[in-house]
């Protein structure tokens, strides 16, 4: 059983930025790809961007490339999400999720039914 613990969301003004940091139960954290996913208000859940076991190959939505980075600790058994240049149309509730599927160390996985494990959620609202 993987815990998945969000942290760091709030309400920033656009243009501003935020660190979202998601903290993981377990012994074998380097083991899962760890993914940041968002659902904004009165749409879908969606991908933001992923991280490799080893951290050293990631993936960005389009939405967010150049403006977000995330990054992951395997000694602290930790995620993070780095946000800046935030826009209004960032605003949703961030969610963290790790794919415990044997993968190589550079593979990064995009598909939400992939995750295995997720976070209860932290909101971010960007105001105008």
């Amino acid at each position: 059983q993987v815990q998945l613990v969000e942290s760091g969301g709030g309400l920033v003004q656009a243009g501003g930025s935020l660190r979202v940091s998601c903290a993981a139960s377990g012994p074998t954290f380097s083991a899962y790809v760890m993914g940041w996913f968002r659902q904004p208000p009165g749409k879908e859940r969606e991908i933001v961007a992923t991280i490799s076991r080893r951290g050293d190959n990631t993936y960005y939505a389009d939405s967010v490339k150049g403006r977000f980075t995330i990054s992951r600790d395997n000694a602290k058994n930790t995620a993070y999400l780095q946000m800046s240049s935030l826009k209004p149309e960032d605003t949703a509730v961030y969610y963290c999720a790790a794919d415990l599927s044997p993968y190589s160390l550079v593979k990064v996985t995009t598909l939400q039914r992939d995750y295995d494990y997720w976070g209860q959620g932290t909101q971010v609202t960007v105001s105008s």
